[in-house]
């Protein structure tokens, strides 16, 4: 049932509480998110919304260490690429139940770059396609504009 595109802030709300949803429901990730990482749903749904929100809007204020939040799991559970895939295809899953449009297709690609940067990072896994030398012409543009639009 898509509808418009992702607006603004209401929009992110219902993605990310429809997202977390599916999250929680999967056989894969929910008991990383429930058991492993333990997270407090009603002060993490926030940050998500604000986190969403700075990624496609850049007004959402969020702050914070993506990166070092994941590794932390690291030597718990596994945080390997089919935790990351299984991540991403319910994220974009979700866009595509909910959404349509400009924004819709960004926030995919963002949440992709983000599973890829992550995983890498968190792993040490090397991996070309973070390689600056051999990015298309397509992230080149992208990330520009990242540093352009940046506070």
């Amino acid at each position: 049932m898509t509808t418009t595109d992702i607006l603004g802030r209401e929009e992110i709300v219902r993605l990310v509480d429809r997202f977390y949803e599916k999250v929680r429901e999967d056989e894969t990730l929910g008991f990383i998110f429930d058991k492993v990482a333990a997270i407090d749903w009603p002060s993490h749904l926030p940050k998500m919304y604000a986190f969403w929100q700075t990624v496609l809007f850049r007004d959402g204020g969020f702050r914070g260490d993506p990166i070092g939040k994941h590794a932390r799991l690291v030597p718990l559970t596994a945080m390997g690429r089919e935790q990351f895939d299984c991540w991403l295809a319910l994220f974009e899953e979700t866009v595509d139940e909910l959404f349509t449009g400009e924004n819709a297709a960004h926030i995919k690609r963002c949440a992709a770059d983000m599973a890829n940067v992550i995983h890498a990072k968190i792993n040490a896994v090397p991996d070309e396609r973070f390689d600056p030398m051999k990015i298309t012409a397509e992230q080149r543009a992208r990330y520009a504009a990242y540093r352009s639009a940046a506070p």
